[in-house]
């Protein structure tokens, strides 16, 4: 069975997110998303809570596990025998960025392939960084994010 990872911070998770994955479950049998703990980031929330989010936002996809990890994508990859990594690039910068990791991620796995998604155009201006901008401006987010992770995000507030 083909195994795909989506990895990211997912800080929060958006509309966006929720998007590529709905479109890669669609297309393969099993997808893992990987949230990542990213302390470099400075993550707005703690591993748990997204970790919390992003299962409560995939919880009605059945061929999607939700896991959190913490160092090199590329030993995750080897550890679960994953086939493919999947990302998405809102950008050319997006890209440009995404295309380096693709290399490093080939080289360090013996060949695992990216397959890069672009945005569905209703969510291709949706950024974790944005939406972490307006929460902290007391803005609503509401439209940008997942129905279930909106709830959260209030709870915590």
């Amino acid at each position: 069975m083909i195994t795909m990872i989506y990895p990211g911070t997912f800080d929060p998770i958006t509309n966006g997110h929720l998007d590529i994955i709905n479109r890669a479950a669609a297309l393969f049998p099993k997808l893992i998303v990987a949230v990542a703990a990213s302390p470099s980031k400075k993550p707005m929330f703690s591993l748990a809570q997204r970790l919390e989010m992003v299962q409560a936002a995939t919880a009605n996809l059945t061929n999607v596990e939700v896991i959190a990890f913490d160092g090199l994508l590329a030993h995750l990859i080897l550890a679960k025998n994953i086939q493919g990594i999947i990302r998405g690039a809102r950008t050319s910068s997006d890209f440009d960025y995404e295309l380096q990791l693709a290399h490093l991620n080939r080289l360090l796995t013996n060949g695992v392939e990216s397959l890069f998604f672009p945005p569905s155009e209703k969510w291709s201006y949706v950024s974790s960084t944005m939406v972490r901008e307006i929460l902290l401006h007391k803005g609503d987010i509401q439209k940008l994010v997942p129905a279930s992770v909106f709830a959260k995000i209030s709870q915590l507030a």
